[in-house]
């Protein structure tokens, strides 16, 4: 059995190879005397032993049913990044088809015609949804977009302070600090705060390379980024425009059309349910000039010396593919099975479906509010939103979470979670309303926060 620990005797046999070779080898402590000895366990780690796969498979089902998912709550108003909308049947259907599951990355182009032109209407989708010249062939994630367009920005203006917004998601902030951290350069970012806005153009000067700003922001409001865009310019510097919620693109201005040089996106909300956080698929676009400096790959379109159209691998950066000293990515491959959803979605829906989903959210997200803002003591801190939106309450917003969640009421993020130590920001809970939820369930939400309040 390949997978089960090897016995003494295949130790032992192994020992005796090693030690052929190596005459200090006798035991396999011997093999690590290189670890310092405070790097080294002193006792085995504190785990069960090993058990049969009947046990093992009753454990872990057990542990699985601790889990309150979306679908099975009564109701739920989590987002915060991450949103549960519908996905038709179809979207599954088709994925799941044997050349789109296994299919892997376009290596030999001629050969991979199906995921390229695939990748293809992907990307086309993702330019037009976003404002944008040009689009690659999907990333990741939102966040780790978020951090490969820091990095971009920095190679093409040739600098290095980026300026974040204080309202950007701080899981796509720690992740553009995890990208950057070894790098030279400074990071500013200003002290979040959902009641007022924050003056960004003041902090761009003749040093910075990029701003990073997110529409809507991680509280929910929506902001015209054509100043900043234009503070931008002013100074030399790129703007980067993130998205978490791409169904807002809807109803929202593209960023592109707001001056955006970059434009980042999470794509999960089309084509992808919430899978308890993943996989989902990361969108990147971009304007045509600095089409050398983008990530990833892209797919292009051609014809063969017949007229036959056919696709192929236009630009691929990665270090794999180009000189290492050369390449502007080390992103080892695409989300290609998400990318599929999300196309498969989009194309169902299609330009107007678009639209009367994302005015759909946003006409239930203003239901919600104005029931929920005329509770005493609750206040709706935002002037504007599109499915999201922040709740001021009269108490600590985390115990309440928790205690509507033991009712089956999945009722929001607290932003202490996102901002943990922050105590400004304690009583101020983050609610989502897609599509998906009903009246009732909506006036469930009301009458248990008021409640527990």
């Amino acid at each position: 059995m390949r997978y089960l620990p090897l016995t003494t005797d295949d130790r032992r046999a192994m020992l005796g190879a090693i030690g052929a070779t190596l005459p200090g080898v006798k035991t396999i402590d011997d093999l690590f005397v290189d670890v310092p000895v405070s790097a080294r366990l002193t006792k085995p780690l504190d785990l069960p032993p090993h058990a049969g796969e009947l046990e093992v498979e009753r454990e872990l089902s057990a542990l699985a049913g601790k889990n309150l998912a979306a679908g099975q709550a009564k109701a739920s108003f989590i987002g915060a990044g991450a949103y549960r909308h519908h996905v038709p049947a179809a979207v599954d259907h088709l994925i799941q088809r044997g050349e789109f599951l296994t299919a892997y990355t376009p290596y030999q182009p001629e050969i991979s015609q199906g995921t390229l032109q695939m990748l293809f209407e992907f990307q086309s989708q993702v330019a037009l949804v976003t404002g944008m010249d040009v689009a690659n062939a999907s990333m990741y994630d939102g966040a780790t977009s978020a951090a490969e367009a820091v990095l971009m920005a920095r190679r093409t203006v040739k600098r290095d302070k980026v300026v974040l917004s204080a309202a950007l998601h701080p899981h796509y902030r720690g992740t553009i600090e995890t990208f950057a951290r070894y790098s030279d350069g400074e990071i500013v970012v200003n002290t979040p705060d959902p009641t007022k806005d924050e003056d960004l153009a003041a902090l761009i000067d003749d040093k910075t390379a990029c701003l990073v700003v997110q529409n809507p922001d991680v509280f929910g409001r929506i902001r015209d980024l054509t100043p900043l865009a234009r503070a931008c310019q002013a100074k030399g510097a790129l703007m980067i425009a993130v998205v978490t919620e791409v169904v807002s693109l809807g109803a929202i201005t593209p960023p592109g059309e707001m001056g955006a040089d970059i434009v980042v996106a999470e794509g999960q909300s089309i084509g992808n349910g919430l899978n308890f956080g993943g996989p989902y698929v990361g969108l990147f676009a971009t304007r045509e000039k600095y089409i050398r400096q983008m990530p990833g790959r892209l797919a292009g379109q051609t014809f063969d010396a017949d007229g036959k159209r056919g696709f192929v691998l236009t630009l691929s950066t990665r270090e794999q593919h180009i000189r290492r000293e050369k390449a502007t990515s080390n992103i080892c491959t695409n989300a290609g099975l998400c990318a599929l959803a999300f196309t498969i979605h989009m194309a169902l829906l299609g330009s107007e479906g678009l639209r009367q989903l994302a005015r759909l959210n946003h006409a239930k997200t203003v239901q919600l509010a104005d029931k929920l803002a005329a509770l005493p003591g609750v206040k709706v801190l935002n002037d504007s939103f599109f499915n999201e939106f922040t709740l001021r309450l009269p108490k600590a917003a985390a115990p309440l979470v928790e205690a509507l969640a033991g009712q089956g009421i999945l009722a929001g993020v607290p932003l202490s979670r996102l901002y943990p130590g922050d105590k400004s920001l304690a009583n101020d809970l983050l609610i989502a309303v897609t599509e998906t939820a009903t009246d009732a369930q909506m006036d469930s939400l009301v009458s248990g926060l008021k409640g527990a309040l």
